[in-house]
């Protein structure tokens, strides 16, 4: 089971934009703060912890949910595109005081981090001085189409399929609701891992499923790479080596952006939990040597 989630040294809503957003900070106040981005889209920020706490030693950590999730849902109906959680973004880190701005990106929010830097000096943001990108989801289309077909086919294989028919047959939906749904939560992200048991570590959580739908419409058959040369802070990209998201998405884009890139041998998509220690030491490693710059 997942360790319980202290409370945030700080929390509240947002003033700035268009919505309240949610927010939380941990870590010693008065450090430079780093933003966390959680992924999605459409989750929210709990499920990164308590394992990403790691990092708030010795530095404040600020993490959000996005427009649409976690705490920040929203009854507007209007459809949520890229552009709308960039903008959002960018009203955050101004708000919340988040410069030098220090992005912290996981599986989308990796990607909302590349699209906010490509799209903040247009958009009068503040440009982050450097990335830190954990498992970033796809860079493109082609990528995103090899994840779907690789994920499906994990889920459908026939260790998690009979993890599934057990589960059923177990009468646990009736004896215990609670852990049934804990249960049917690993198995419906087991996919993720590069050992499925390691999914009972995860913090359970949830995608406000419109939300996710309409941020991957808004984004179309969108490709990253010809536009990842022109950016060039300091950047570092960890990603599984069994992650369902081909790990070729992130040596192409560390190659455009000239990133340090660290593989995870051990690991699939969710290193916080299958590998923290290497994942947490590596990441310290680059803020250490990129603090000046």
């Amino acid at each position: 089971m997942p360790s319980p989630i202290p409370a945030p040294r700080a929390s509240g809503f947002t003033a700035s934009t268009p919505i309240p957003l949610y927010w939380a900070r941990y870590g010693p106040a008065g450090s430079a703060p780093v933003l966390v981005l959680h992924g999605g889209p459409g989750a929210h920020h709990d499920y990164l912890l308590p394992q990403m706490l790691a990092l708030a030693a010795g530095r404040e950590l600020v993490f959000y949910d996005q427009r649409g999730g976690g705490r920040s849902r929203t009854d507007d109906p209007a459809p949520i595109g890229w552009r709308e959680q960039v903008d959002d973004l960018a009203l955050v880190v101004r708000e919340l005081s988040c410069d030098p701005l220090t992005l912290v990106g996981y599986s989308w929010g990796a990607l909302l981090a590349l699209l906010y830097a490509l799209e903040a000096p247009q958009r009068g943001g503040v440009p982050p001085r450097r990335l830190v990108l954990i498992d970033p989801a796809p860079v493109n289309r082609t990528h995103r189409a090899r994840f779907e077909q690789e994920f499906a086919a994990r889920q459908q294989g026939p260790g998690i399929r009979a993890l599934r028919e057990e589960l059923a047959a177990s009468g646990l939906r009736e004896r215990d609701p609670d852990a049934y749904r804990q249960r049917a939560f690993e198995l419906s992200v087991a996919g993720y891992f590069a050992d499925p048991q390691r999914a009972v570590d995860l913090t359970p959580f949830r995608v406000t499923g419109r939300v996710q739908q309409s941020i991957w419409e808004s984004l179309g058959d969108f490709d990253l790479l010809p536009q990842l040369p022109s950016l060039q802070m300091p950047t570092l990209m960890v990603h599984g080596w069994h992650d369902p998201i081909p790990v070729e998405s992130s040596f192409e884009a560390a190659r455009a952006m000239n990133a340090r890139l660290v593989v995870l041998e051990g690991s699939g998509h969710v290193p916080y939990v299958e590998q923290p220690g290497a994942l947490f030491s590596t990441i310290e490693q680059f803020l250490r040597d990129s603090e000046g710059g």
